[in-house]
């Protein structure tokens, strides 16, 4: 018995992205959502035509390759880009026009009010359409991992602990320079020397950080990802975190609200709350929380 025969990699055939794409299927949905809005009333920076120099994309194109990712598990803008090659979903959405992961990382950047709106745009459909009930609503919190590590993670005790070190470091330096000078050894002095030279720069490293921690008010900042914190991720276990809210309806267990913070839930619950409300146009509904949101500021708020 013969194996199942595929079609020749010589074969010629004739058809159309069109051909490969069924009815149902959602990426004609996207299609037709970006292609009915107004990106300029939603805020978004609107790409204008140019009489001169190599054309630019459409920020539309831009617009259906973040709605795709999104709708996919898709966040990477180099995993975006790849997708647009290889993709037959993508190519039929994007009319086979493949732009680099940089120029999808900056619309991203460029948009964060519009992509807002958007949303709450897209809420106020689902609304229209029945698919949102707007009478019972969880909120609930998910730390993600920063790429920001604990030892680029700073508070005025750690930077005091790191001076205070470089202080006690540099006076055995002082100390054993003296005595290497009385015994004339070279070698080790020029050795030391440089090393009393490496704690000088990172002294002034720390104090530059001081002063920048200073500035912000805040009580500890991040060197990598600068909106990132220490966060409680679970029971004793801290980590350099944010801290993504979002509000589900019970309905059909449709995403309402959402945002991204630096601080944990015990200060959260109004903002996302209210933002529910805000979205969902409502009067009052019914918010279910866990313990973890127990604060009475942020009760007498709501």
């Amino acid at each position: 018995m013969q194996h199942i025969s595929g079609t020749s990699r010589q074969q010629l055939q004739i058809s159309s992205l069109e051909d490969k794409i069924a009815s149902d299927n959602p990426i004609r949905f996207i299609e037709a959502f970006v292609e009915h809005i107004s990106l300029e009333a939603l805020g978004f920076t609107v790409q204008t035509i140019k009489s001169e120099g190599r054309p630019s994309f459409d920020t539309k194109l831009f617009l259906k390759i973040y709605l795709y990712g999104y709708l996919n598990g898709l966040r990477s803008s180099r995993k975006l880009e790849k997708e647009c090659f290889r993709n037959i979903e993508l190519q039929w959405l994007l009319e086979a026009i493949c732009p680099n992961y940089h120029s999808i990382s900056d619309f991203r950047k460029q948009n964060p009010a519009g992509l807002r709106k958007l949303f709450k745009l897209f809420v106020s459909f689902l609304k229209d359409a029945d698919l949102v009930a707007g009478e019972t609503i969880a909120i609930d919190g998910t730390k993600s991992r920063a790429h920001n590590s604990k030892k680029a993670n700073f508070n005025q005790k750690k930077i005091d602990k790191h001076l205070a070190y470089i202080e006690e470091r540099t006076q055995e330096y002082l100390t054993e320079l003296e005595t290497n000078d009385v015994k004339d050894n070279t070698v080790t002095v020029t050795k030391i020397q440089e090393k009393i030279a490496r704690l000088k720069k990172n002294k002034i490293r720390y104090e530059l950080l001081e002063e920048k921690l200073k500035a912000s008010g805040e009580p500890q900042i991040s060197t990598t990802d600068s909106d990132s914190r220490a966060l409680l991720v679970q029971g004793v276990v801290v980590e350099i975190s944010y801290n993504v809210q979002a509000a589900v309806d019970n309905k059909h267990n449709l995403v309402v609200a959402t945002h991204t913070i630096n601080r944990n839930d015990r200060n959260a619950l109004a903002a996302i709350a209210i933002e529910a409300k805000e979205n969902l146009e409502l009067e009052t509904y019914t918010a279910l929380v866990d313990k973890g949101y127990h604060n009475g500021r942020e009760i007498t708020e709501c």
